[in-house]
This record gives structure tokens, C-alpha cells and sequence, in this order.
């Protein structure tokens, strides 16, 4: 059944650079970053970031047929991110566009260990990604299409999304299975005055499997709620409020919206998702579980495997991988639920966004094995503990 699935990844793509900040961990960063105080950091880490490659390049890695379509410079980062992609497979970068008119994207990512991270992101060449930049032939042939990130990509959230809403209607005609990943705008930005609630709206009809942080679909749908859960700080503070009933609700209104799978990634609390039911898990497209009762109306949280975290850069891209690499294997829900927590919580165990990720009979192993998981308390009506998956069953069924 696997020869047969093969993904299309596009949308955003950079440069990380990412300094060893050591046993850093324990200063507070408002002390850290002092104007004019010299901060001694370790070697630097150079990766291809955003989820072209972070997506991408694990699903490469964990055995999926994968082809790449992101938008670079023809620079110096440029070609170094190219270079970077075809040392997993040279084929990998032929379907990167080349723009001589456009720099190409970086990120500097301060990822201490135990510290949510800090991006400065310049977004270059994503700017001028449109629709035309997709290979529509390829998806004809593709089982599935996933695309990151359209708040950091200019023209895919100007003129309320009509670049995205147009990227996903020709992907759909293809009969491709359609995959939606975010980012969190920079509310200082013009990303962040967007009409991310129109855009949503009218870009879901056209997804099948919608797969934001929670973060993000609060700032683009549910500003009001967002605001109240960052009045402490974001990262495991915002986490921490966040609340079955919250998730049920969010779930539920993007599924009125569209979507026929949502998982929304929580951090180190896991990843919940909630599904449509029978008739819209057929209807799929080429990546459709053969197995449809498994997936239609079903409510899940997984929570996260126990790791030595060195980085968490990359590592909701690497949690999508490992869901939609379970998905095209055959998985039950649950089951494709932990792969997706597997793999995330091994991209943790490394710096950069992909060293850490493992192969997928090795990351199944290490399950297999007995891994064990973060405990994960909820108290909230028809919410269930599932020994067997050893994750929470919520009452959409």
C-alpha cells in the first residue's frame, strides 16, 4: 500500500541558524538580552527551516515518496539550502523555484534547551510565492499535498487569501488529499492585521486535513480567547490553560468550516484531533484511509513521549510528518496519533529541525519498546482514558 503513496510538500522555506546556547537555560532572557552585553554562545547549527523542509525532509526520512516545492534566491543562503536538501536526495531539490529577483529567506532561532524558542525571521522569498509557483501536473499523481505556513508568505494572506484559496481549489481538482499547516503572525506585521478569520473560512472547504498549534487558530479565529490565554506569557503558560472543552469547540467550528481532519498541536501537552464523519473521511481524496470507521468521528489527545530535550525547533513540522506518514501506512486514528508524537518528541532530542528524527521502523521500534509518555491529567465530561493507546478519548463519537 506505501509504493503507492507519494507527497507533494510547498510553501515556506529558509535558512535556520541556530547558535548552541549551552547551559543558557537557567538566565532569564530579559537579562540575557541586555543592549550592548556580549553574549557567548556555542557553534552554530545550519539547517533548512520552515515546513518544506522540516515536513518535507521527515517524511523523506521516515520512508514516504516525497517531492519538494519551496521559492529561493539565487544567492549565497539560496544555494546553500539547496545544498542542504539534496544531501538527502538530490532529486529532492529539483523542484525548487529559483527567483534571481528575490533574496532568499533566513531565520536566526535562539532554541535554548527547556525555553520556548525566539525566531527572527526574514521572510524573503516566500513574499513572492504564489499560485503559480505549485507543479499542478505533479499533484495528479501525488496521494497527498500539504502546504506551511501562508503568514509568513505575503501573497497567500493579501487580497484575504485569494492566493491560497486559489493554491488549494486547483489542488483539490487534482483528486490530491489537501494538507493545511500555519504559523503565528507577527501581530506587528501586516500578516497580523490580516483577515485571518475570512481567509480561514474560505480557504477550509478546500482542506481535508487542517493542522494548526493552537496558538495559531486562537490568534486567526478566536482573537478575544488568544489575548486571555497570553495575558501570562505564551509557551507552557499558555498551554496550561488550555482546556478540553476549548479544544472540542475550536475542533468542532473548523469542521463546520471545512475541514474534515483537525489536529491542533499543544506543545509539550501533545495532539488532539477531532474528525468528520464517515461519508467526509471517503471523500478524502488519494490519501483516504482504507480503514474509514477508525477515523470518522473521533476525538483524541495524545500526549507527548519522555525525551532529553536539546531543541524545539521544527518540532510541530516533524509531529505532521509523523501523522500523515501514519495516515498513508494504513494507521488506525490513534494509531497515527502516536507516530505523530513519536516523531515529534525525537526531532526534540536534537538542535537543528531534522537530526534528530529517526527512521520509521526505528521510531516505531522505540514504541514498541515501551517509550514512555508525559502524563497528561484532564477532568472534563466524556473524556476517557484509553489504556491501550495510553491517550484520552473525548465524547465526539
Amino acid at each position: 500500500m506505501l509504493a503507492d503513496h507519494s507527497v507533494v510538500v510547498a510553501g515556506h522555506i529558509c535558512l535556520d541558524i541556530i547558535p548552541d546556547m549551552g547551559g543558557r537555560a537557567q538566565e532569564r532572557f530579559e537579562a540575557m538580552f541586555l543592549p550592548g552585553r556580549l553574549i557567548h554562545v556555542g557553534p552554530v547549527t545550519l539547517a533548512t527551516g520552515g515546513p518544506v523542509s522540516n515536513t518535507g525532509l521527515a517524511l523523506h526520512k521516515l520512508g514516504i515518496r516525497t517531492q519538494l516545492m519551496g521559492k529561493v534566491g539565487d544567492d549565497m543562503f539560496g544555494q546553500l539550502i539547496c545544498q542542504l536538501v539534496a544531501k538527502y536526495a538530490p532529486y529532492l531539490a529539483e523542484g525548487m523555484v529559483v527567483d534571481s529577483r528575490v533574496s532568499s529567506s533566513y531565520t536566526l532561532v535562539i532554541s535554548p534547551p527547556d525555553v520556548d524558542r525566539i525566531f527572527l525571521h526574514y521572510p524573503g522569498a516566500n513574499d513572492t510565492f504564489s499560485a503559480a509557483d505549485i507543479r499542478y501536473d505533479l499533484l495528479t499523481t501525488a496521494s497527498l499535498f500539504h502546504f506551511g505556513y501562508p503568514p509568513l508568505m505575503r501573497l497567500m494572506y493579501e487580497e484575504r487569501g485569494a492566493q491560497l484559496v486559489e493554491v488549494y481549489q486547483r489542488a483539490r481538482q487534482t483528486g490530491v488529499t489537501t494538507s493545511l499547516d500555519m504559523a503565528v503572525p507577527d501581530p506587528a506585521a501586516p500578516a497580523g492585521r490580516a483577515d485571518w478569520p475570512g481567509i480561514v473560512r474560505a480557504t477550509l472547504p478546500y482542506v481535508d486535513i487542517f493542522l494548526p498549534s493552537i496558538e495559531e487558530i486562537l490568534y486567526m479565529i478566536r482573537r478575544a480567547t488568544f489575548e486571555e490565554l497570553a495575558r501570562d506569557g505564551m509557551g507552557d503558560r499558555f498551554l496550561a490553560k488550555v482546556t478540553p472543552e476549548l479544544l472540542s469547540d475550536v475542533g468542532r467550528e473548523l469542521l463546520d468550516m471545512g475541514a474534515k481532519v483537525v489536529g491542533l498541536k499543544l506543545g509539550a501537552r501533545g495532539f488532539y484531533v477531532r474528525t468528520a464523519g464517515q461519508a467526509d473521511i471517503q471523500a478524502l481524496g488519494r490519501a483516504r484511509p482504507s480503514n474509514a470507521d477508525s477515523w470518522a468521528d473521533q476525538e483524541w489527545w495524545a500526549p507527548c513521549f519522555k525525551v532529553n530535550m536539546v531543541g524545539a525547533a521544527g518540532s510541530g513540522d516533524s509531529t505532521i510528518a509523523g501523522f500523515l506518514s501514519g495516515l498513508l501506512r494504513g494507521m488506525t486514528l490513534p494509531e497515527a496519533l502516536t507516530a505523530a508524537v513519536a516523531v515529534g518528541a525525537c526531532n526534540v532530542e536534537a538542535a537543528d529541525t531534522l537530526s534528530g528524527v529517526r527512521s520509521w521502523d526505528e521510531t516505531m521500534q522505540r514504541v514498541a519498546a515501551g517509550w514512555e509518555r508525559h502524563e497528561l491529567r484532564l477532568s472534563a465530561p466524556g473524556w476517557e482514558f484509553d489504556k491501550q493507546h495510553q491517550m484520552w478519548r473525548g465524547p465526539a463519537r
